[in-house]
């Protein structure tokens, strides 16, 4: 009978609301993420968490479109790589390929809906079982210390965090990712445009749809852009 209180009680934390945090915290946690997007210093070692949203996004999709996800590797320029089986053409291979830029916009996009709902424990929960299920995927050893220590850096916050950590912990994340998703792609066309990247994503989904490289850069863009406006909109609902 404890047992079973204890599980329900922990239940209902997890999926029931929290208390909307102050404003002041809103906007610190936003402009603290914007500083270290803008930052390169801190933008070289912060967007590792991009990078798992990115690899994360192709793996997610690959499986979904009927793909065989033979693994995921991390590394630690920043750079990484997702390998799955299937069909060379066709809408998986073209949804597989479009994930990657797109994951991080949209999943900050999904997070920002859950603080605007006051779901700020699911948040820090959901996030934790992503990362876990990551983990099963990843082929390479840094891969595997930065997925850890994603996924222990969320579990001892939504743990032993009060509750003002735990906001500030997941604003931050969320805002992170909602600007962290536009700094890829605006360093993509410059790698593209001075030969660095003739392999990239947006270039692959050029030569399976047969819309120019830079369309695709372009989508990419809207995108982030788009989530980021949306997303900031929800974020920004304490102050109003």
């Amino acid at each position: 009978m404890t047992d079973d209180r204890t599980l329900s009680a922990l239940w209902e934390q997890v999926t029931g609301s929290q208390t909307a945090p102050p404003g002041w915290l809103v906007l610190a946690t936003g402009a603290v993420a914007l500083l270290t997007v803008l930052a390169r210093p801190l933008w070289h070692v912060a967007r590792n968490a991009v990078t798992i949203a990115h690899e994360g996004g192709h793996g997610l999709v690959a499986r979904a479109t009927g793909r065989k996800l033979a693994g995921i590797r991390l590394h630690s320029d920043t750079s990484g790589l997702t390998v799955s089986y299937g069909r060379p053409t066709g809408p998986g291979m073209v949804l597989t390929a479009a994930a990657g830029y797109t994951a991080p916009a949209l999943l900050g996009l999904g997070c920002a809906a859950l603080l605007a709902a006051d779901r700020i424990t699911l948040l820090l929960w959901l996030a934790i079982v992503l990362l876990l299920a990551l983990l099963l995927r990843i082929r390479n050893a840094f891969g595997l210390f930065i997925v850890l220590v994603a996924g222990g850096a969320f579990f001892l916050v939504s743990w032993f965090g009060s509750a003002e950590v735990q906001a500030g912990f997941a604003y931050l994340g969320c805002w992170f990712l909602l600007f962290g998703a536009v700094r890829p792609v605006l360093e993509l066309q410059h790698q593209r445009r001075i030969g660095w990247a003739r392999d990239s994503d947006a270039d692959q989904l050029a030569r399976l749809t047969h819309v120019p490289a830079l369309a695709w850069v372009a989508v990419f863009l809207l995108v982030a852009l788009a989530c980021l406006a949306l997303g900031a909109t929800w974020l920004l609902q304490p102050l109003q």
